[in-house]
């Protein structure tokens, strides 16, 4: 096994252009990459299993076709070269031909998680300028006091009644023949949002030549081999299901899989058994909740897992051990964000010092610092800002929020918002947020978001939101809410605002404690200091546990 320190030696960007990718810098196309390029291998690209028992297996020619097909649509009603379609599907077959027709044609994949509503939905649509909706019976009445250029409907049932033009119907009558549109590596193909400290979520258009990053990722730090059975738990609606659990292994004409039926450890452990797993990935809060429930893991899973991958926060040492001692597997920290994709890890296809609790070193292609006060780098054992090197990170791809803004950046180093140490081997362990960005069972949540929807309601005439820690979830969302005169607190209003937030939202992101006050604390401006809020929260933790 090559060593990592070997591997950024090696590190040669141009040649690694022309040995991973069949296009080129200034021509290429992500359906050709995920897709063409495999036609007539007979592989299967696609292992769905559906809620209802069904499974199917789709190849790589047999998403061609169909993804053939609907590029055609697409074009026949108007859709244009570098115009945003979005998904808002679960995960099916149609969401990865909608993926690779939209690539196909020159568009952009702008993805939607299923679990969020209609404020978020709008807010994603409109600052993308999204041009057309790919959605299901399910989740189209999300839809109706949206604002949307076109809709496309996957109807399961084909005797309800139709408001759109119906997906499958659309798709048949289409010719299968469609020639990719080539790009540049500064093309977008991706949309996606991160949610900050202060306004609604950010946008982050992502160009063709994160790609070529995506793939050394999967190599490297995942360990995907062509002999491996691939699982990546993560949600395609999120970066690093959509990054790693379709772009990066069809990259690299390794077969995906997807489950449509909601996450549970019964679930996954069924999929994991049947299609004997040997390369898993996903957050720690799936597998937290693996180890919740250990008893139901037997020892013939040890004859086919070989490597876990884990990403969002950091693992607990408990699971790490129990992964290591009792399914005799390595369960390696890796880290990223949607801005970056993946760029730091424990690497399972490189050698070098493992610590338990360290997120590890940095992906070949790409170097961190970890900064002062001054945004000058610190030695080993020190804390300070993780930053990413631009200007030795030829894989970075990040071109500024909604394109060109680049206030993450001081010079060339991009600001992370994440507290770390560099330690004594020279990875980085980590340390906290340096913002008020909530993690929670994996998912970044804005307090902007959540404090702008309580503000809707009648009631609350201020809000402050802040991420409660947690063992389970990592953290939870609590709101602290200040009600106007005359409205008296009660458990029964703190549950409307939970109710409305999370029909507003998303289920992740509604707050799951909610503290009526009389007051918020400010600073002089006036400006919230959730700092505070938060830091009493944690006080009061410390003696409860402390009373225990």
């Amino acid at each position: 096994m090559k060593t990592l320190e070997q591997a950024h030696q090696d590190f040669d960007y141009e040649a690694l252009i022309s040995k991973s990718l069949v296009g080129t810098a200034q021509a290429l196309n992500a359906y050709i990459e995920c897709c063409e390029r495999y036609v007539g291998s007979d592989k299967v690209a696609l292992i769905w299993q559906a809620k209802d028992g069904r499974s199917e297996q789709w190849t790589f020619e047999q998403l061609a076709e169909a993804s053939g097909k609907l590029a055609n649509y697409f074009k026949h009603v108007g859709i244009q070269t570098g115009d945003c379609i979005a998904g808002l599907l679960p995960r099916t077959p149609e969401l990865l031909i909608t993926i690779l027709a939209t690539w196909r044609i020159g568009a952009i994949y702008q993805p939607l998680f299923t679990a969020f509503e209609s404020k978020a939905i709008e807010h994603r649509l409109d600052t993308a300028n999204t041009q057309l909706v790919v959605t299901n019976s399910e989740q189209r009445s999300k839809l109706n006091h949206i604002e949307v250029a076109q809709i496309l409907t996957v109807y399961t049932d084909q005797h309800e009644k139709k408001f759109d033009p119906d997906f499958w119907q659309e798709v048949d009558k289409q010719q299968a023949a469609f020639e990719a549109v080539q790009l540049g590596f500064d093309d977008d193909f991706l949309m996606m949002f991160t949610s900050g400290t202060t306004g609604l979520a950010k946008s982050v258009p992502v160009p063709l030549k994160a790609v070529l990053a995506f793939k050394e990722y999967m190599l490297h730090a995942v360990g995907l081999t062509e002999e491996d059975s691939f699982w990546n738990l993560a949600d395609p609606g999120w970066a690093y299901g959509l990054y790693y659990g379709i772009t990066g292994p069809l990259a690299l004409g390794h077969s995906i899989m997807m489950d449509e039926r909601a996450f549970s450890v019964d679930n996954a452990l069924e999929i994991i058994k049947k299609y004997k797993v040997s390369n898993l990935t996903g957050s720690p809060t799936a597998f937290r909740m693996f180890f919740g429930f250990k008893e139901k893991f037997d020892a013939s899973i040890q004859t086919h897992l070989r490597v876990v991958s884990s990403a969002g926060e950091p693992l607990t040492p408990e699971v790490i051990h129990w992964f290591k001692q009792d399914l005799k597997v390595n369960i390696f920290d890796q880290y990223g964000q949607t801005e970056l994709g993946m760029v730091i890890g424990n690497h399972h296809a490189l050698q070098h010092p493992v610590k338990i609790g360290s997120a590890g070193f940095a992906n070949p292609g790409h170097r961190f610092a970890v900064l002062n006060q001054n945004h000058e780098e610190v030695e080993r054992g020190e804390i300070g800002a993780l930053a990413i090197d631009f200007s030795q990170s030829p894989l970075t791809w990040f071109k500024g929020y909604g394109g060109n803004n680049r206030k993450s950046f001081v010079g060339h180093y991009y600001l992370t918002g994440d507290t770390v140490k560099l330690n004594e081997l020279g990875g980085i362990d980590f340390v906290g947020r340096a913002d008020d960005v909530i993690t929670t069972s994996g998912y970044r949540v804005g307090p902007f978001d959540v404090e702008s929807t309580l503000l809707e309601c009648v009631e609350v005439l201020e809000s402050a939101v802040i991420g409660k820690p947690d063992i389970e979830r990592t953290e939870i969302v609590k709101a602290f809410v200040v009600l106007k005169p005359q409205v008296a607190a009660s458990a029964a209003l703190a549950t409307q605002l939970q109710d409305y937030v999370r029909s507003r939202l998303s289920k992740h992101s509604y707050p799951r404690e909610i503290e009526f006050v009389e007051h918020l604390p400010k600073t002089s401006s006036g400006k919230i200091q959730r700092n505070l809020l938060k830091q009493q929260e944690i006080a009061k933790l410390q003696m409860i546990q402390q009373a225990v």
